[in-house]
């Protein structure tokens, strides 16, 4: 079983920035919070990616490519409006963190994440880096699908 232990913060200013990102679209076939199922395009590639419900900072996750086609067709079945952003990937360490600057109706929200391998492994904090969101149900990319930024 894939595990995905994730910390969620809210970003402050512009040090963190470095190059263009890469484009992201991604759209729910279901939002429910104990198992939410996402179709992304991440260039010319397609995931479908299925999630359990987090518990702390952990949940199941379980993500698989698809013909670019397929994930272009299964956007046109989503649950809601996709969500776009633009991932910068910066590593500190032996972690990397993924700034996700937040375009459309979910602007100028931008948020970063990390992966950690247990929930108490210990990471560099950036200057760039504001108050944590882990647990705000509200930052999950499937409630921004549903409720965007712009209308908190």
């Amino acid at each position: 079983m894939g595990i995905e232990i994730e910390r969620k913060f809210l970003v402050t200013g512009e040090a963190w920035r470095q190059g263009e990102g890469r484009y992201l679209c991604q759209a729910y076939l279901n939002r429910d919070p104990a198992r939410t199922v996402r179709v992304r395009i991440d260039g010319e590639q397609g995931f479908l990616t299925i999630k359990g419900r987090s518990v702390g900072a952990t949940r199941s996750e379980f993500e698989y490519a698809i013909p670019l086609a397929d994930a272009q067709a299964l956007l046109a079945l989503a649950d809601g409006p996709a969500v776009e952003k633009r991932r910068h990937r910066l590593p500190m360490g032996d972690l990397v963190w993924e700034i996700d600057e937040f375009l459309g109706a979910n602007a100028p929200l931008v948020v970063a994440e990390i992966e950690l391998p247990r929930e108490d492994h210990p990471f560099e904090r950036p200057d760039w880096l504001g108050e944590e969101v882990t647990q705000d149900a509200r930052y999950f990319n499937s409630a921004l699908s549903a409720q965007p930024f712009s209308s908190w």
